[in-house]
């Protein structure tokens, strides 16, 4: 009996196979991110950038799944970095922020207006100053 098939015909419709990696979490289908390698030696699971080629031991993750891994009890969760994704600020990057806000926004206060010399001496040039800004004369006037 002869197949009906021709020979190049492909047994696997060509929309199941994607050139996108997924994430290897059951049931998720969403592109893959990260890639999660563990550590059996040293109880360590290394989260990091997608390895550049899928490997049997490794299990790539999508962005959801890599937020919330978490490690067996006992073991160390250690994420890597990826040097071109752009980085978070700390808390002491928006507290320094806000603090510049903050003293920006402060009045300023002059030797003139208080009468107190013991402030630094104007420069003849500066017009006005706002935090650390200055606004100088133009040295036609």
């Amino acid at each position: 009996m002869e197949s009906r098939r021709s020979p190049l015909k492909s047994a696997v419709p060509s929309n199941v196979v994607s050139p996108v990696r997924r994430c290897s979490r059951t049931a998720c289908g969403r592109p893959a991110v990260a890639t999660l390698t563990y550590v059996y030696a040293d109880s360590t699971a290394v989260l990091g950038p997608l390895a550049t080629y899928a490997e049997p031991h490794c299990y790539d993750l999508c962005a959801e799944h890599s937020e919330r891994l978490t490690a067996p009890r006992g073991w160390e969760v250690v994420r890597l970095t990826d040097g071109s994704a752009p980085a978070r600020p700390s808390g002491d990057d928006l507290e320094a922020l806000a603090n510049a806000v903050r003293e920006a926004a402060r009045p300023q206060r002059t030797a003139e207006a208080g009468g107190q010399g013991g402030r630094r001496s104007a420069d003849p040039m500066e017009v006005a100053r706002r935090g650390h800004l200055r606004v100088l004369r133009s040295p036609d006037s």
